[in-house]
């Protein structure tokens, strides 16, 4: 009886070590990535919480280059990749299932079985969608006619398994030498998180351990022991892919922002505000360094960084103005996601204290604030050309007191080929009605001419 029950213990043993054993292939290596998702939704302290995720959540487990998708290309083989390149990669746990919403707040793409028709793209985060970049828009009528062409509406990744693919008109990023055809998630986004930041602020790729994420107003705070990873584990100085060796290292590091921990939401009552502190400009010249520089062709030179202060007439501008026509407004309420700014500081107590979902804090620019990229463009991708968060190739924004559709009447150079759902959802669900009858350019928030 004993030997009997030694003898099953003994198997008991052995058969949850095997199943330890193949569970990494079963959850990662060999999901269609619906169990890759799941798994690390309801595990994320596995995941990107800082530091190196579990190599086996993007990297193939030996013996099952089956898995891998449809390209094996030299990116994915030379680094035993699940999918077939980096972005690819990504989109296994980060594209939306069909169907998916906005319930899992990692969710960076919709399905494109979502995008039919008038559909909109249904992820809600600060950077946007990347199924805005699968949506094409062309318009006549009235003597108006355009295009409206989805690689204008954001970023290329390049992921092959997704029907990603690089820009078809530029080669190289906008005021830099980056070619689209290595652009890929990690181009910005270091997928070790080695990028930490110290108790003194400062980044790094070296110190104490990363004990979390440091994006989340949740976030603990870095000590002497210990250290939180980079906002949104963006990459910063000396990052270089290895798959592009050509490519000139970053000399920017990550910005000081927070993110509020619900942050995948339609803003239809509350504003999603993620407190932007210094440095985002700074960063995104990692790729776009001459952007704003008066030597760059066709472009339109703005100020922005943290040495572009709001004025004084701009700071109260902004404070005032609620929309066209009204500027009734008060600088403990006047903040809006639509048209964010850098507050001017690397004080993580201030960003924590400011970022957040449910409308606890409201307060427009004080002194120190400054403009800065993300005031007008999204970072992954928007509803509109140039990745700007509203629409400014239209005289009207809202018409007739609605958003300007196909589908209930706008003039055609107004509605530019979208329904009023889709214009709404760049909106991030927005009433109309918080905005003027015929409400124009939110540039006007900065610079109230109308």
């Amino acid at each position: 009886m004993t030997s009997m029950l030694c003898f099953r213990s003994i198997h008991l043993i052995f058969d949850r070590l095997l199943l330890l054993a193949v569970m990494p292939l079963t959850l990662f290596a060999a999901a269609p990535c619906a169990s890759a998702s799941s798994f690390f939704t309801n595990r994320p302290e596995l995941f990107h919480n800082g530091g190196t995720g579990p190599c086996d959540g993007c990297h193939l487990v030996k013996g099952t280059s089956a898995n891998r998708g449809a390209t094996d290309d030299s990116a994915s083989a030379s680094f035993e990749l699940i999918g077939s390149d980096p972005s690819s990669t990504c989109l296994r746990c980060h594209q939306a299932p069909a169907g998916g919403g906005q319930s899992m707040d990692h969710y960076i793409a919709s399905n494109p079985a979502d995008l039919a028709g008038g559909s909109p793209p249904r992820q809600l985060t600060p950077g946007g969608d990347f199924g805005w970049l699968k949506k094409n828009y062309r318009w006549s009528g009235n003597g108006d006619k355009g295009e409206s062409l989805g690689e204008r509406h954001g970023h290329n990744i390049v992921a092959i398994d997704f029907n990603y693919g690089a820009d078809a008109t530029l080669s190289m990023s906008p005021g830099g030498t980056y070619p689209s055809s290595a652009l890929s998630c990690i181009s910005c986004h270091d997928p070790h998180g080695v990028y930490r930041r110290s108790a003194d602020g400062a980044i790094g790729t070296s110190g104490p351990p990363a004990i979390s994420s440091g994006s989340y107003k949740s976030s603990p705070d870095p000590d002497v022991a210990s250290t939180v990873g980079s906002y949104r584990l963006l990459a910063g100085k000396e990052y270089r892919l290895k798959h592009f060796p050509g490519g000139s290292p970053f000399t920017a590091d990550p910005p000081a922002a927070v993110a509020p921990d619900n942050y995948n939401r339609g803003e239809s009552v509350t504003d999603t505000r993620v407190a932007y502190g210094s440095g985002m400009s700074e960063w995104c010249g990692n790729c776009h360094a001459l952007i704003h520089n008066n030597n760059y062709p066709n472009t339109r030179i703005h100020p922005s960084g943290n040495g572009a202060k709001l004025s004084m007439s701009v700071t109260a501008n902004y404070n005032f103005y609620i929309a066209s026509g009204n500027l009734s407004g008060s600088s403990s309420s006047s903040y809006t996601s639509m048209v964010p700014f850098e507050m001017g500081t690397d004080d993580y107590r201030e960003l924590k204290e400011a970022a957040n979902s449910n409308g606890s804090d409201k307060r427009g620019p004080s002194g120190n604030a400054n403009v800065m990229c993300l005031s007008c463009h999204r970072a992954h991708a928007s509803g509109w050309d140039s990745i700007t968060r509203s629409n400014e190739r239209a005289e009207f924004l809202v018409y007739n007191g609605r958003y300007p559709g196909i589908d209930n009447g706008a003039p055609s150079g107004i509605a530019q080929g979208r329904t009023e759902a889709e214009v709404r959802k760049t909106f991030y669900d927005r009433p109309a009605a918080l905005y003027a009858s015929y409400q124009r350019s939110l540039c006007n928030k900065c610079h109230a001419k109308d």
